[in-house]
């Protein structure tokens, strides 16, 4: 039987699940979730991970549009990219619409 294959808006959303696949950056877009600007200094209290961890999980996440840096000062200021994540769960939706009913059953 022929694999399926994804339907181009599905596809081209792969670089955004692949960036939140890794609990480390997964971790870093639910702490930006609060909704304010963060830099690298506040992002690194009480973590057991190096600033040079932190900004490679970050270029990761903003390379997948999930996450935007911009200099302040002296420090890299990080928010989360809430049109992105909207549009990722907006993909998602169908796809969870379909396995809805086989779990009441």
């Amino acid at each position: 039987m022929p694999a399926k294959r994804l339907n181009p808006e599905l596809s081209a959303s792969a670089p955004v699940f692949a960036a939140l696949g890794d609990a480390t950056r997964l971790r870093l877009v639910a702490r930006l979730s609060g909704g304010r600007p963060q830099s690298i200094a506040q992002r690194l209290a009480g973590a057991a991970v190096t600033r040079q961890t932190i900004t490679k999980h970050l270029h990761v996440l903003e390379e997948a549009g999930l996450v935007r840096g911009r200099k302040q000062g002296r420090e890299q200021m990080w928010e989360l990219n809430l049109r992105q994540v909207q549009e990722a769960r907006r993909r998602l939706d169908p796809i969870a619409q379909q396995w809805t009913p086989r779990w009441r059953g």
